[in-house]
């Protein structure tokens, strides 16, 4: 069993510490003035909350450590699941004690200030207790619910990549031969620049939740345009999409905590990620990323759909 590795900000990431605020950036979202010592220290903070799902994950993964819960909408959870939070929350309390936080197992709890840390300790729950190393750790944190800084972690492939609003999409990947508690070298990363569906790939979580919004005929639009298509989804999907690998990644149904850390990565390696009718919004229920040319076709095949229950 090895540990996820130590993340460490690159550091071409934020290369003027000097400057006193970013209030003259049009990319900061609700009017955000933050110092680049503070969002350097966040965005570290934010690898850091990865690391450490990440690791508390690997305890239990292919392991007979836990049983298997079903919450009240039948979905499966794991001490695992629980676990991970757990560590992350403390973290954060200890951190940033003022920032509200929202996570998939254990609710909300209100902030004083404008930031919520919105957190998914393992996305793809199925994938992880049937031992399928595609499950994600997602790490997203928000200013006034628009996205900042995003981390989609795979802690089972060692595969990790970050974004933050401003400052590009950085991915990194655990070398197998190196010492457990070597740092992940992190570089950027870039959406692919195929522009045509037809030439790409397309993917989605699960296909039969499209039949729960009722919107069938969009996935088999989709699926019929694209030169091949996978269930290979949850962050794993949106991790694709952010280094080039996949091309479009469509979800019908989506929770905050499933989307708030893929948005930042998405949009700064180059893509478009919006929810179906063509706005960001983290909480619509539903949400595509793309490469961004390929975005216009598929929101075209999934706005009729947008409303759908």
């Amino acid at each position: 069993m090895y540990r996820f590795p130590r993340l460490q900000l690159p550091p071409e990431i934020l290369a003027d510490t000097s400057a006193k605020s970013y209030t003259s950036s049009p990319n900061w979202p609700g009017g955000l003035q933050i110092s680049p010592v503070e969002y350097s220290q966040r965005t570290q903070f934010a690898l850091e909350l990865a690391q450490i799902a990440s690791n508390v994950t690997l305890c239990f993964f292919r392991t007979k450590a836990y049983q298997v819960e079903r919450k009240s909408d039948r979905s499966p959870v794991t001490a695992a699941d629980k676990g991970a939070e757990h560590a992350v929350r403390q973290a954060i309390s200890q951190n940033y004690p003022q920032d509200g936080l929202l996570g998939e197992e254990f609710g909300s709890v209100a902030g004083q200030n404008d930031f919520e840390w919105i957190i998914d300790p393992i996305d793809g729950t199925k994938s992880f207790i049937s031992g399928v190393p595609l499950y994600s750790t997602l790490v997203g944190l928000t200013y006034r619910g628009q996205p900042l800084i995003g981390v989609i972690a795979i802690p089972a492939l060692g595969e990790v990549v970050l974004g933050a609003v401003g400052c590009g999409a950085w991915y990194g990947q655990r070398d197998p031969q190196a010492p457990t508690d070597d740092s992940l070298s992190m570089h950027r990363c870039h959406v692919s620049s195929l522009d045509a569906l037809s030439e790409g790939l397309f993917l989605t979580s699960q296909v039969d939740n499209f039949d729960r919004r009722g919107a069938q005929h969009a996935y088999l639009a989709l699926q019929q345009e694209a030169y091949v298509s996978r269930s290979w989804g949850d962050g794993y999907g949106y991790l694709l999409v952010a280094t080039g690998r996949g091309e479009l990644m469509v979800d019908p149904i989506v929770n905050p905590w499933d989307v708030a850390a893929v948005a930042p990565v998405i949009m700064e390696a180059g893509g478009k990620f919006t929810c179906w009718s063509g706005e960001v919004n983290l909480r619509a229920g539903h949400c595509l990323a793309s490469n961004g040319l390929v975005h216009d076709y598929a929101l075209s095949v999934l706005k009729p759909f947008a409303n759908h229950q």
